[in-house]
């Protein structure tokens, strides 16, 4: 007769069980779908937050820069042991420098794997001016077509538009109103020994209020003419495929060039820090709250298996094998687990639901876009279904091991 038994056996018996004691089986699949929304919420919030983190960090700078080698600094004079003197090493020389053959290095970037864009820059200080107004920037001279595709500044343009030739000029949003100027209008650029008059073609909005009120770009030939480095770029900015491989690429980078080397990481350290904290509070988060599922469900099903020993014994009388019961009971720890992930992702999709609708900043659009990737619902389903697997393992080895008799007596 148990050999016969089929496996929908140990379904009928497990889904006869939850039945009976229906209250206490919802309260548990509740309990579980609870601890899913929660997993499922905090995922989707982290990454959401995460991602808008990083693109408005890296909207405005490259994922990795070349520039010229830092200089050393010599000692001033040589020095005898057990002498002293005022000054034993030179002050670093104050002056623009650029890099060596950079067109080959351009050349050898465009055409390496993992690398989406390449866009010399030559770049200094400088001085804005419009009337009696006058402010420092930070004079930048790209090929647009080319910076573009570093920073995207198509979607940065608030006014006028994206192109510049000679005498032309974008510049930043609020550069603009501290100049009192708008599209059309020009003002003069000046280093310490050229200046030039370039018309306004556009106005940008870098998401940094620094960056809005010193940016000034031009051509590239036009800011070589003004520093006074001509034909010479300050540094090459380059955009890669996958932005948490840019300092491993940036590390091969700076062994095989004679320059220095630096990617996104290594400029915002404080960052990468905070955003290595999130991802280990998440996991952290994550791994206790399936702890309580955990427990939630095996302390269930150590209550059933007592109140069911009646029924386990008329069960093993029967003939039902020590296997079958403890089939009975991992299948109801599947299925708690099941409904309760399920119930979950539906709860934690309603709660971004009502974040994305009812959250806004003071623009009165959404703080920023969330939302849970299926991949992530799927994982954290099977999660949740393995906790029950996990929680019903130890009742269901007990409910195995009990005697016939002695159940039946009780």
């Amino acid at each position: 007769m148990t050999q016969a038994l089929p496996l929908a056996f140990e379904f009928s018996v497990a889904l006869r069980f939850l039945r009976e004691g229906r209250f206490q089986s919802l309260l548990i699949i509740v309990g579980v779908a609870a601890g899913v929304a929660v997993v499922a919420y905090i995922s989707a919030l982290v990454t959401g937050l995460q991602t808008n983190t990083l693109n408005k960090t890296l909207g405005a700078q490259a994922h990795i820069v070349i520039s010229p080698p830092d200089e050393r600094v010599a000692p001033a004079w040589p020095v005898a042991p057990g002498e002293r003197h005022a000054s034993e090493t030179q002050a670093r020389a104050q002056r623009l420098r650029t890099i060596a053959n950079w067109p080959a290095v351009d050349a050898a970037m465009s055409r390496r794997a993992g690398i989406t864009a390449v866009s010399p820059m030559t770049s200094g200080a400088a001085l804005a001016r419009r009337g009696e107004a006058t402010r420092a920037i930070a004079l930048t001279g790209v090929d647009l077509a080319r910076y573009d595709r570093i920073v995207n500044l198509r979607e940065k343009l608030v006014a006028g538009s994206l192109r510049i030739g000679p005498g032309e000029a974008i510049v930043g949003k609020t550069l603009a109103e501290d100049l009192g100027v708008r599209v059309g209008d020009r003002i003069t650029l000046s280093t310490d020994s050229r200046s030039d008059s370039v018309r306004i073609n556009g106005l940008v909005d870098l998401g940094i209020k620094d960056l809005n009120r010193r940016v000034v770009i031009v051509p590239q030939r036009s800011a070589q003419s003004l520093l006074d480095l001509t034909g010479g770029a300050t540094q090459i900015d380059l955009r890669v495929n996958d932005v948490w491989a840019a300092q491993a690429l940036a590390a091969s980078l700076a062994r095989e060039l004679p320059c220095k080397v630096e990617s996104w990481q290594d400029a915002n350290s404080q960052l990468v820090t905070a955003l290595n904290a999130q991802s280990i509070s998440t996991t952290l988060i994550r791994s206790v709250v399936m702890v309580v599922v955990v427990l939630g469900i095996a302390s269930v099903l150590v209550v059933s298996v007592v109140q069911k020993q009646r029924e386990i014994g008329i069960l093993r009388a029967m003939g039902a094998q020590r296997a079958q019961i403890l089939r009975v009971f991992l299948i109801q720890g599947g299925m708690v687990g099941l409904l309760g992930s399920v119930l979950g992702t539906g709860i934690a999709m309603a709660m971004i639901k009502v974040f994305t609708t009812f959250v806004r900043g003071a623009d009165g659009l959404p703080l920023f876009s969330i939302a849970l990737p299926p991949e992530t619902a799927l994982q954290t389903m099977a999660m949740a279904l393995a906790a029950g697997l996990l929680a019903a393992v130890a009742p269901a080895r007990r409910a195995a091991r009990m005697d016939p008799a002695q159940a039946i007596r009780m």
